[in-house]
């Protein structure tokens, strides 16, 4: 199984669905190979650097999962902004958009994971 996007979940509507990296993680336990690309493999943040011409001060990766987004850019070695209001919103106790998760709990989160965030914001929109 060649897996393009190993996220194991998504947010929509504040409910988590499931996305193809869980199915990943469950074929793999089954004894089947996988091969992911994505984060939070550095050569993606690293491609995605070198198409635009900068290097890694001048980057910053914005995202919602510890485990992917985070961890990535710790790995890629650029700054990071975590997203308490996504996917680890029920695991920070947020009930509502745009509550700011308190730092202790975020700092717990990041340690489990072995990823560190930079920043971190409630929410990012366009």
């Amino acid at each position: 199984m060649i897996v393009a996007n190993p996220d194991f979940v998504t947010v929509e509507a504040r409910a988590l669905l499931i996305v193809p990296g869980t199915l990943a993680a469950k074929y793999e336990k089954l004894g089947g190979e996988v091969k992911l690309m994505g984060k939070p493999d550095k050569i993606i943040y690293k491609s995605a650097m070198a198409m635009v011409g900068v290097d890694a001060s001048d980057s910053i990766a914005v995202g919602d999962s510890l485990h992917h987004d985070i961890k990535g850019a710790n790995e890629a070695g650029i700054a990071s902004a975590f997203i308490t209001g996504g996917i680890h919103a029920t695991e920070l106790g947020l009930s509502s958009f745009g509550q700011v998760g308190d730092l202790s709990s975020v700092q717990a989160l990041a340690t489990k994971y072995y990823a560190h965030p930079t920043y971190m914001l409630p929410a990012f929109a366009w």
